[in-house]
Formats: C-alpha cells, structure tokens, sequence
C-alpha cells in the first residue's frame, strides 16, 4: 500500500527480481495514485502511470471511454468505445499474444462488466479512477489474491518538470503536456470525423509507446503498434504484419481500408508510405521536417493518402 505522507513504498522487486526498489511521491504525501490490493513492482508501476496518462489523454481528445493493454512500458493495444468493459475488449483484441500478462489502464471507473471480463483472462493489474462496487474485491481474487488494483487520482496534476538520475546523472526535462485536439490535424484535404479520431488515438498511444514507434488504427482501435525500433521502417513493416494478422482472422475475403497511420518521428523515406499503403492506409499523421519530407508527400498524393503534418515529435524514452 501507499504509505502516509513523504515516506517510500517498497516495491515488490525492480526492474529485475534480484533488484530492491522503492518509490516515493515528487511533492510529499501527493499520491498520483494508490494501490487497492497486491504490491507492485517497478515495471508493474511504470505501466500504470504510463497506461493512465495514456487512456487520460486518449479519452479527452476524443470524447470516449478509453482503454488500453500494457506491457513492458508500452501499449499492445488501445482503443476507444461507449463503455470501459468494450474499450478494452477492444484494446486486448488488437494483439492478444502480446496482452498476455498484461497491465490495464481505463480512464472511467471500472464496471462490473469489465471485471467480469478480467476474471477470465490472464492479466497482471488495472489501473483506474474508481471501482463500481463489489468489483475491487472480485479482482482481488484473481492471481491468488496477487492481482495488482490500483486507483489513480484524477485531481492529481504532475509537477511542470520531470527528473529522473542515469548511471550518477540527474536528467530534467519539460513535461511532455502539448494537449492533442483536432488543431493539430491540419489536412490539405477534408479529413472525416472517423479520421480525426483515429489518428488523435494514434497519437495518444505513441506518446506512451517506446520510440520509434508507429501505430495503425481504424475504427477507435489500433491494429497494429510497431515500438521501439531503432529503423522508422521497421517501426511501419512490423505494426503493418499485425494489422495483417489482424483482419486477415476477421476479415479474409475483404480489402482493409480506410485505416490511419501515425508516426512519432518523421518518415525520413517514402517507403514508409508504400508500406503504409499496403495496409489499407488512407491517412498519415507524422511531425513532417525531414529533408525528404517533400518525397514524403508526394507518395502520399500517389498513393491517394491524406497527408497530415501535425509538427509534433512525440518520442517517449
């Protein structure tokens, strides 16, 4: 549990189980969030706070109830819908071998709905801003009452400057808070309402994806997230396979289309686009600036894609 005032938590282990690690809140006695039941180790925390910063974001650009399913500090789905129980059927839908294990963040109370889902999967923790009755305790069962269930605070508002210290070096840096909203999706072309709230999705999961990251989303739900590639093509080839996979389980005998694509770097190269197209994708969101951003566009006009420069890098390290 979260202890009263500046004091640490310890946590279960660190990064790895023969590391010892605590956490402690940057302003004392100022939780952004508590632990209900089980004790969390520090990935198990990382992915909370990253998840609820996600599903936050996510459902405040686009006015719905978000979820999304975490794993090693990066989402291997998201989505949005009317309920949290179907948010996050979605979320888990989109890369079920990934969500294995995974960690759950929604941005509205969990029903009980929703923990009835839970109880029937293999999930590690959920973080939420509040429990409809009886739930916290039919969660708490799961994992021989090892289930983590953890409350984020949805009042709390992060200091203006994070820190963290590397091998003897603190590191500070500007929060990372420019608010997504539709102003940051000026198309050369009129951009449809399912559009604009695919790629606002888009860009709220690659904010809390490991960089290079792109994502395929399409109806409210990614399909595809490729994280953490050191090539930006690679990032677009392996969220493109899972797309693939994706439809081609649901959807054998139907062309995809109509699917968004966003990037949190820019496309150095057009073949990023042809890769893109490959995948039914008919709008790319990208921050633009690259010397070949030019090339980049022109493969979009060929390849009849909506081009979106949005000048906002969204790296996440």
């Amino acid at each position: 549990m979260f202890v009263e005032g500046g004091q640490d938590m310890e946590l279960r282990h660190g990064t790895n189980p023969h590391q010892t690690a605590s956490a402690r809140p940057v302003t004392p006695g100022r939780w952004p969030m508590r632990v209900l039941n089980g004790q969390p180790s520090l990935i198990n925390l990382l992915d909370a706070l990253n998840g609820w910063q996600l599903v936050r974001q996510a459902s405040s650009a686009v006015g719905k109830v978000a979820a999304a399913s975490f794993k090693h500090v990066s989402p291997a789905g998201a989505a949005v819908a009317d309920t949290v129980a179907e948010a996050y059927r979605l979320a888990r839908d989109a890369d079920r071998k990934s969500s294995y294990g995974d960690f759950v963040a929604v941005s509205h109370p969990v029903s009980v709905d929703l923990a009835e889902l839970l109880a029937s999967v293999v999930s590690d923790g959920i973080v939420a801003p509040g429990y409809e009755p009886g739930t916290v305790e039919r969660l708490s069962r799961k994992k021989k009452g090892r289930y983590l269930v953890v409350e984020a605070d949805p009042t709390f508002t992060p200091p203006a400057r994070e820190e963290r210290e590397v091998f003897g070096l603190r590191l500070v840096e500007d929060r990372d808070d420019v608010p997504l909203t539709p102003a940051l999706l000026p198309p050369s072309g009129a951009l449809p309402s399912q559009a604009v709230e695919d790629l606002l999705l888009g860009l709220a999961v690659l904010r809390f994806t490991q960089s290079n990251s792109v994502a395929y989303v399409r109806n409210g739900m990614t399909l595809g997230i490729g994280a953490g590639q050191q090539s930006r093509i690679d990032c677009t080839a392996l969220a493109g396979a899972k797309v693939d996979t994706w439809w081609l389980r649901r959807h054998p005998d139907d062309l995809l289309d109509q699917v968004a694509c966003v990037s949190d770097g820019a496309f150095p190269f057009r073949d990023n686009v042809d890769e893109a197209a490959r995948h039914g994708v008919r709008y790319i969101a990208e921050p633009g600036g690259s010397i070949r951003s030019p090339e980049v566009e022109q493969a979009c006009r060929e390849h009849g894609i909506t081009y979106v420069r949005t000048a906002l890098r969204l790296f996440h390290h």
